[in-house]
Protein backbone atom coordinates (compact mmCIF):
# COMPACT_ATOMS: atom_id res chain seq x y z
CA UNK A 1 0.00 0.00 0.00
CA UNK A 2 1.63 3.71 -1.46
CA UNK A 3 1.24 6.07 1.65
CA UNK A 4 1.50 9.94 0.78
CA UNK A 5 3.67 11.64 3.54
CA UNK A 6 5.01 15.25 3.74
CA UNK A 7 7.03 17.22 6.02
CA UNK A 8 4.48 19.10 8.79
CA UNK A 9 4.59 22.57 7.73
CA UNK A 10 3.99 24.88 4.66
CA UNK A 11 0.84 23.18 3.01
CA UNK A 12 1.05 20.00 4.97
CA UNK A 13 -2.98 20.20 6.09
CA UNK A 14 -3.74 20.57 2.38
CA UNK A 15 -1.51 18.01 0.82
CA UNK A 16 -2.61 15.68 3.32
CA UNK A 17 -6.41 16.77 3.17
CA UNK A 18 -6.05 15.89 -0.46
CA UNK A 19 -4.13 12.87 -0.08
CA UNK A 20 -7.19 11.50 1.84
CA UNK A 21 -9.33 12.38 -0.18
CA UNK A 22 -8.26 10.19 -2.65
CA UNK A 23 -8.18 7.16 -1.00
CA UNK A 24 -4.31 7.18 0.69
CA UNK A 25 -3.19 6.82 4.10
CA UNK A 26 -1.51 9.62 4.92
CA UNK A 27 2.42 10.48 6.93
CA UNK A 28 3.09 13.63 8.59
CA UNK A 29 6.51 13.87 10.25
CA UNK A 30 7.67 16.96 11.68
CA UNK A 31 8.55 18.69 15.33
CA UNK A 32 6.36 17.00 18.44
CA UNK A 33 5.04 20.32 19.48
CA UNK A 34 2.91 20.67 16.31
CA UNK A 35 1.64 16.62 16.04
CA UNK A 36 -2.08 17.77 17.72
CA UNK A 37 -2.52 20.12 14.55
CA UNK A 38 -2.15 17.04 12.34
CA UNK A 39 -3.62 14.49 14.39
CA UNK A 40 -6.52 16.20 16.70
CA UNK A 41 -7.11 20.12 15.64
CA UNK A 42 -7.44 18.84 11.78
CA UNK A 43 -7.05 14.83 12.04
CA UNK A 44 -5.71 15.01 8.45
CA UNK A 45 -2.27 12.23 9.14
CA UNK A 46 -3.11 8.82 10.06
CA UNK A 47 0.31 8.45 11.23
CA UNK A 48 2.74 11.12 12.82
CA UNK A 49 6.15 10.93 12.81
CA UNK A 50 8.50 13.20 15.12
CA UNK A 51 11.59 14.01 13.51
CA UNK A 52 12.98 16.13 10.39
CA UNK A 53 13.25 13.26 7.84
CA UNK A 54 12.88 9.44 9.49
CA UNK A 55 13.89 7.61 6.48
CA UNK A 56 13.66 4.55 7.31
CA UNK A 57 10.33 4.69 8.77
CA UNK A 58 8.94 6.24 5.86
CA UNK A 59 10.46 3.32 3.68
CA UNK A 60 8.84 0.59 5.97
CA UNK A 61 5.33 2.80 5.29
CA UNK A 62 5.81 2.61 1.55
CA UNK A 63 5.78 6.27 1.13
CA UNK A 64 6.15 8.92 -1.05
CA UNK A 65 7.16 12.37 -0.09
CA UNK A 66 5.38 15.12 -1.08
CA UNK A 67 8.21 17.70 -1.26
CA UNK A 68 7.33 21.91 0.23
CA UNK A 69 9.47 25.29 0.49
CA UNK A 70 9.73 24.02 4.47
CA UNK A 71 11.04 20.42 3.41
CA UNK A 72 13.66 21.81 1.38
CA UNK A 73 14.68 24.45 3.27
CA UNK A 74 14.62 22.07 6.74
CA UNK A 75 16.45 19.33 4.80
CA UNK A 76 18.80 21.00 2.58
CA UNK A 77 19.23 20.14 -1.24
CA UNK A 78 22.20 17.37 -0.73
CA UNK A 79 19.86 15.59 1.45
CA UNK A 80 16.81 15.65 -0.96
CA UNK A 81 19.14 14.69 -3.75
CA UNK A 82 20.52 11.69 -2.03
CA UNK A 83 17.08 10.68 -0.02
CA UNK A 84 15.91 7.23 -0.82
CA UNK A 85 12.27 7.18 -0.36
CA UNK A 86 10.36 8.12 -3.22
CA UNK A 87 9.97 11.80 -4.28
CA UNK A 88 7.26 13.49 -5.56
CA UNK A 89 8.75 15.61 -8.60
CA UNK A 90 12.03 15.94 -10.67
CA UNK A 91 15.18 16.31 -7.73
CA UNK A 92 17.09 18.24 -10.56
CA UNK A 93 14.57 21.35 -10.75
CA UNK A 94 15.78 21.87 -6.84
CA UNK A 95 19.54 23.43 -7.76
CA UNK A 96 17.48 25.47 -10.76
CA UNK A 97 15.08 26.93 -8.50
CA UNK A 98 17.85 28.07 -5.49
CA UNK A 99 20.15 29.28 -7.35
CA UNK A 100 19.15 32.55 -8.62
CA UNK A 101 21.37 32.60 -11.40
CA UNK A 102 20.23 28.96 -13.00
CA UNK A 103 16.81 30.04 -12.05
CA UNK A 104 17.53 33.41 -14.51
CA UNK A 105 18.74 31.18 -17.34
CA UNK A 106 15.60 29.40 -17.00
CA UNK A 107 13.06 31.59 -17.18
CA UNK A 108 14.90 33.73 -19.53
CA UNK A 109 14.93 30.11 -21.61
CA UNK A 110 11.15 30.48 -21.33
CA UNK A 111 11.33 34.12 -22.63
CA UNK A 112 9.39 35.47 -19.37
CA UNK A 113 9.74 39.16 -19.13
CA UNK A 114 12.05 39.21 -16.28
CA UNK A 115 13.59 42.48 -13.75
CA UNK A 116 17.00 43.61 -14.69
CA UNK A 117 19.65 42.17 -12.96
CA UNK A 118 22.42 44.11 -11.25
CA UNK A 119 26.05 42.42 -10.87
CA UNK A 120 27.60 45.03 -9.30
CA UNK A 121 25.71 47.46 -6.73
CA UNK A 122 28.04 50.11 -7.36
CA UNK A 123 25.81 50.42 -11.07
CA UNK A 124 22.16 50.84 -9.08
CA UNK A 125 20.39 53.32 -10.70
CA UNK A 126 17.45 52.87 -9.77
CA UNK A 127 15.46 51.13 -6.88
CA UNK A 128 16.18 47.90 -6.28
CA UNK A 129 15.36 44.59 -4.32
CA UNK A 130 17.68 42.05 -2.83
CA UNK A 131 16.76 38.70 -1.98
CA UNK A 132 19.09 36.02 -1.28
CA UNK A 133 19.20 32.50 -2.87
CA UNK A 134 16.91 29.76 -1.54
CA UNK A 135 13.21 29.56 -0.61
CA UNK A 136 12.69 31.65 2.66
CA UNK A 137 9.42 33.16 2.61
CA UNK A 138 10.71 36.49 1.80
CA UNK A 139 13.08 36.56 4.89
CA UNK A 140 16.17 39.07 4.40
CA UNK A 141 14.32 40.69 1.30
CA UNK A 142 14.98 44.18 1.59
CA UNK A 143 14.58 47.20 -0.42
CA UNK A 144 17.23 49.86 -1.49
CA UNK A 145 17.26 53.19 -3.59
CA UNK A 146 20.90 53.41 -4.40
CA UNK A 147 24.33 51.98 -4.15
CA UNK A 148 25.05 53.80 -0.56
CA UNK A 149 21.62 52.09 0.62
CA UNK A 150 22.34 49.05 -0.55
CA UNK A 151 25.29 48.77 1.03
CA UNK A 152 24.12 49.79 4.26
CA UNK A 153 20.93 47.73 4.45
CA UNK A 154 23.17 44.65 3.06
CA UNK A 155 25.54 44.90 5.87
CA UNK A 156 22.82 45.62 8.70
CA UNK A 157 20.42 42.57 7.50
CA UNK A 158 22.75 40.24 5.38
CA UNK A 159 26.10 40.81 7.27
CA UNK A 160 27.37 41.27 3.81
CA UNK A 161 30.51 43.41 3.59
CA UNK A 162 31.99 43.34 0.36
CA UNK A 163 31.55 42.17 -3.25
CA UNK A 164 33.00 38.51 -2.45
CA UNK A 165 29.91 38.02 -0.94
CA UNK A 166 27.49 38.86 -3.63
CA UNK A 167 26.91 35.49 -4.46
CA UNK A 168 24.84 35.00 -1.96
CA UNK A 169 22.02 37.38 -3.22
CA UNK A 170 20.71 38.45 -6.51
CA UNK A 171 19.93 42.39 -6.67
CA UNK A 172 16.63 42.94 -9.17
CA UNK A 173 15.38 45.75 -10.13
CA UNK A 174 12.14 47.07 -8.32
CA UNK A 175 9.32 46.60 -10.66
CA UNK A 176 6.59 48.27 -9.50
CA UNK A 177 3.16 46.49 -10.27
CA UNK A 178 0.71 44.67 -8.46
CA UNK A 179 1.99 41.27 -7.08
CA UNK A 180 0.00 38.14 -8.74
CA UNK A 181 1.03 34.63 -7.93
CA UNK A 182 -0.12 31.76 -10.50
CA UNK A 183 -0.23 28.37 -9.55
CA UNK A 184 -0.12 25.71 -11.98
CA UNK A 185 0.21 21.55 -11.60
CA UNK A 186 1.39 19.85 -14.66
CA UNK A 187 0.32 16.26 -15.54
CA UNK A 188 3.04 14.27 -16.93
CA UNK A 189 0.18 11.53 -16.88
CA UNK A 190 -2.05 13.26 -18.92
CA UNK A 191 0.64 15.88 -20.80
CA UNK A 192 -0.98 18.83 -20.22
CA UNK A 193 -0.83 22.56 -17.93
CA UNK A 194 -3.12 23.32 -15.75
CA UNK A 195 -3.94 26.58 -14.01
CA UNK A 196 -5.02 26.15 -10.22
CA UNK A 197 -5.46 29.18 -8.36
CA UNK A 198 -3.82 32.65 -7.73
CA UNK A 199 -2.43 34.73 -4.94
CA UNK A 200 -0.92 37.48 -3.85
CA UNK A 201 1.40 37.34 -0.27
CA UNK A 202 -0.03 39.33 2.59
CA UNK A 203 3.89 40.42 4.19
CA UNK A 204 5.32 41.97 7.28
CA UNK A 205 6.06 44.87 7.56
CA UNK A 206 6.01 45.75 4.25
CA UNK A 207 1.36 45.22 4.31
CA UNK A 208 1.29 46.71 7.79
CA UNK A 209 3.31 50.27 7.03
CA UNK A 210 0.22 51.54 4.94
CA UNK A 211 -1.88 51.27 8.20
CA UNK A 212 0.75 54.11 9.42
CA UNK A 213 -0.23 57.60 8.48
CA UNK A 214 1.97 59.28 5.76
CA UNK A 215 3.08 62.14 7.66
CA UNK A 216 4.41 59.54 10.72
CA UNK A 217 6.08 57.30 8.74
CA UNK A 218 9.53 59.36 7.60
CA UNK A 219 9.85 60.21 11.74
CA UNK A 220 9.41 56.41 12.44
CA UNK A 221 12.46 55.05 10.43
CA UNK A 222 11.36 51.80 9.92
CA UNK A 223 13.33 49.37 7.11
CA UNK A 224 10.67 47.54 4.83
CA UNK A 225 10.40 43.64 5.27
CA UNK A 226 9.34 41.43 3.03
CA UNK A 227 8.54 38.01 5.22
CA UNK A 228 5.66 36.65 4.25
CA UNK A 229 2.62 36.13 7.38
CA UNK A 230 -0.25 34.69 5.19
CA UNK A 231 -1.76 34.12 1.34
CA UNK A 232 -4.62 35.99 0.19
CA UNK A 233 -6.73 34.56 -2.73
CA UNK A 234 -7.35 36.39 -6.38
CA UNK A 235 -9.76 35.73 -9.48
CA UNK A 236 -7.69 37.74 -12.26
CA UNK A 237 -9.22 39.85 -15.01
CA UNK A 238 -10.15 37.10 -17.72
CA UNK A 239 -8.03 38.83 -20.09
CA UNK A 240 -5.23 38.34 -18.84
CA UNK A 241 -5.45 34.55 -18.09
CA UNK A 242 -4.00 33.76 -21.06
CA UNK A 243 -0.67 35.36 -20.33
CA UNK A 244 -0.25 33.96 -17.53
CA UNK A 245 -1.12 30.23 -18.78
CA UNK A 246 1.20 30.89 -22.12
CA UNK A 247 3.75 32.15 -19.50
CA UNK A 248 3.57 28.86 -17.32
CA UNK A 249 3.67 26.72 -21.09
CA UNK A 250 6.90 28.37 -21.91
CA UNK A 251 8.22 27.33 -18.30
CA UNK A 252 7.53 24.06 -18.94
CA UNK A 253 9.07 23.43 -22.32
CA UNK A 254 12.06 25.05 -21.15
CA UNK A 255 12.71 22.83 -18.06
CA UNK A 256 12.24 19.87 -20.70
CA UNK A 257 15.45 20.88 -22.52
CA UNK A 258 17.41 22.00 -19.04
CA UNK A 259 16.83 19.84 -16.54
CA UNK A 260 14.61 17.00 -17.96
CA UNK A 261 11.09 18.28 -17.18
CA UNK A 262 9.47 19.84 -14.88
CA UNK A 263 5.65 18.23 -13.27
CA UNK A 264 3.47 18.60 -10.43
CA UNK A 265 2.86 21.46 -9.12
CA UNK A 266 4.55 25.56 -9.45
CA UNK A 267 4.44 28.96 -9.12
CA UNK A 268 5.83 31.93 -11.16
CA UNK A 269 5.71 34.79 -8.81
CA UNK A 270 5.74 38.62 -10.39
CA UNK A 271 3.65 41.50 -10.99
CA UNK A 272 0.89 43.23 -13.48
CA UNK A 273 2.28 46.28 -14.40
CA UNK A 274 0.56 49.56 -15.17
CA UNK A 275 0.52 48.57 -18.55
CA UNK A 276 -0.61 44.98 -18.07
CA UNK A 277 2.46 42.99 -18.65
CA UNK A 278 3.12 40.38 -16.35
CA UNK A 279 6.54 40.18 -15.22
CA UNK A 280 7.85 37.70 -13.67
CA UNK A 281 11.09 37.45 -10.44
CA UNK A 282 11.45 34.06 -9.54
CA UNK A 283 9.38 30.37 -9.61
CA UNK A 284 8.89 27.98 -6.89
CA UNK A 285 9.21 24.55 -8.61
CA UNK A 286 6.88 23.02 -5.90
CA UNK A 287 3.56 23.45 -3.93
CA UNK A 288 3.74 26.63 -2.59
CA UNK A 289 1.74 28.15 0.87
CA UNK A 290 -0.05 30.42 -1.17
CA UNK A 291 -2.52 27.27 -2.49
CA UNK A 292 -3.48 26.75 0.83
CA UNK A 293 -6.89 29.22 0.56
CA UNK A 294 -8.08 27.01 -1.74
CA UNK A 295 -8.42 23.65 -0.42
CA UNK A 296 -11.96 23.62 -1.50
CA UNK A 297 -10.69 24.49 -4.92
CA UNK A 298 -10.47 27.74 -6.54
CA UNK A 299 -12.51 29.33 -9.59
CA UNK A 300 -10.30 28.07 -12.24
CA UNK A 301 -10.34 24.17 -10.38
CA UNK A 302 -14.36 24.14 -10.48
CA UNK A 303 -14.17 25.17 -14.33
CA UNK A 304 -12.10 22.04 -15.21
CA UNK A 305 -13.14 19.64 -12.54
CA UNK A 306 -16.57 20.37 -10.95
CA UNK A 307 -15.45 19.35 -7.84
CA UNK A 308 -13.41 20.50 -4.92
CA UNK A 309 -9.67 19.83 -6.32
CA UNK A 310 -6.90 21.76 -4.29
CA UNK A 311 -3.36 21.69 -5.83
CA UNK A 312 -3.10 19.22 -2.41
CA UNK A 313 -5.55 16.59 -3.93
CA UNK A 314 -4.30 17.08 -7.61
CA UNK A 315 -0.75 15.91 -6.18
CA UNK A 316 -2.50 13.11 -4.84
CA UNK A 317 -4.81 12.08 -8.05
CA UNK A 318 -1.86 12.63 -10.08
CA UNK A 319 0.07 9.55 -8.05
CA UNK A 320 -3.32 7.66 -8.04
CA UNK A 321 -3.23 7.53 -11.72
CA UNK A 322 0.17 6.95 -12.00
CA UNK A 323 -0.12 3.90 -9.92
CA UNK A 324 -3.17 2.76 -12.13
CA UNK A 325 -1.94 2.59 -15.38
CA UNK A 326 1.51 1.73 -14.23
CA UNK A 327 3.43 4.64 -14.88
CA UNK A 328 4.66 5.98 -11.05
CA UNK A 329 8.23 5.74 -12.20
CA UNK A 330 7.47 8.52 -14.50
CA UNK A 331 6.02 10.79 -11.75
CA UNK A 332 8.96 10.28 -8.68
CA UNK A 333 12.75 10.28 -8.59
Amino acid sequence: MVRIATYASHSALQILKGAKDEGFETIAFGKSRVKPLYTKYFPVADYFIEGTYPEEKLIELNAIVIPTGSFVAHLGIELVERMRVPYFGNKKVLRWESDRRLERKWLEKAKLRLPKVYDDPDDIDKPVIVKPHGAKGGKGYFLAKDSQDFWAKAKKFLGIRDKEQLKEVQIQEYVVGIPVYPHYFYSKVREELELMSIDRRYESNVDAIGRIPAKDQLDLNIDITYTVIGNIPIVLRESLLMDVIEAGERTVKAAEDLMGGLWGPFCLEGVFTPEMEFVVFEISARIVAGTNPFIHGSPYTWLKYDEPMSTGRRIAREIREAIEIGRIEEVVT
